[in-house]
């Protein structure tokens, strides 16, 4: 049993059933991700769209696919083909973009909206007085569906520091579920990586996202 699949098995048993794991393919190669898949994950999660390309067409069927990277107008167009899902939608004209592109091919994209839950100036995301109204204005278009929440909180060494915005987050998830907005399902709350997901856990995720945990360390090619 290789260390990839010794990981990921070991995480499944570890997280509550009903979390889904998404494990963060960033840098990696198809072989890498086909293991994973083959040793239980069923959602790959991927930042960059050239490296989606690259290794997309060997495992495409496979896994679920989830957008996780900073959303580019000009990928907008690749990102729809190939992802099922899109974890950082980070403003009312991000969404209503990616809903004009989704018309032009007849498909519905499922997405989370991306919270700043730190109110990081370098960071993307909604701010989280913002996050309902956002919402709001978003449930209105045909061809995307908000399906939930997603954060990434500030990243520290102490996963402790993190679970003040994992809090925060889940209220906000809580009190846009309460609301029933019409074309909103509040499914999934994603939040939690390598070092915090289980803190993430304890305050409500219900999907993680774990990279190095299950992959190791990345080598960065120069």
């Amino acid at each position: 049993m290789s260390n990839i699949t010794h990981n990921v098995k070991e995480i499944l048993s570890e997280i509550p059933e009903y979390v889904h794991l998404v494990a963060v393919a960033k840098t990696r190669t198809a072989e890498e991700i086909e293991e994973a898949i083959r040793a239980g994950v069923k959602i790959i999660g991927e930042n960059y769209v050239q490296e989606a390309e690259k290794v997309f067409p060997l495992v495409k069927e496979k896994a679920e696919w989830h957008f996780i990277g900073s959303m580019q107008k000009n990928k907008i167009n690749k990102i729809i083909r190939i992802f099922d899902m899109i974890e950082t939608i980070n403003s009312f004209e991000m969404a209503e973009e990616v809903d004009k592109r989704c018309a032009k091919i007849g498909r519905i994209m499922p997405i989370l909206i991306e919270v700043n839950s730190g109110r990081e100036p370098q960071k993307s995301g909604v701010m989280p007085e913002d996050v309902k109204e956002v919402v709001t204005r978003i449930s209105t278009l045909k061809n995307v569906r908000i399906l939930g929440l997603m954060t990434m909180g500030p990243r520290t060494g102490d996963p402790e520091e993190a679970r003040p915005y994992f809090k925060l987050t889940k209220e906000i998830f809580d009190e846009i579920k309460e609301a029933q907005i019409p074309n909103v399902s509040m499914k999934f709350l994603s939040m939690g990586m390598s070092n915090s997901y289980k803190v993430a856990i304890e305050e409500g995720a219900n999907v993680v996202r774990i990279g190095t945990k299950i992959f190791g360390e990345r080598i960065y090619k120069k």
